[in-house]
């Protein structure tokens, strides 16, 4: 009896993007989404913006890093990280 990969495995892999920003930079980075087709558009997310710390971060499903960052405008990429996600158990 052959056993095929765990369920788990097969999950297309999911990433957190990162981005960070000044202060003075807030109104480019949303402007920089007009025209841009991506699936994050009109959704909402997790920023510290009208707090002060100028950070955006979108929870994302890609092939890879390379293809996460694409989701995003090249203006936001070029300033930001993907790190892949995992879960764990916490006890």
């Amino acid at each position: 009896m052959r056993l095929g990969p765990r369920p788990e495995s097969r999950a297309v892999p999911r990433f957190l993007i990162e981005h960070r920003h000044d202060p003075h930079e807030c109104g480019v980075v949303f402007a920089s989404f007009k025209g841009f087709a991506s699936p994050l558009r009109g959704r909402r997310t997790a920023a510290t913006c009208a707090d002060g710390g100028h950070a955006i971060w979108w929870c994302v499903e890609a092939a890879d890093e390379e293809q996460a960052l694409r989701l995003v405008p090249s203006y936001v990429a070029a300033r930001a990280t993907a790190t892949r996600l995992g879960e764990v158990r916490i006890p």
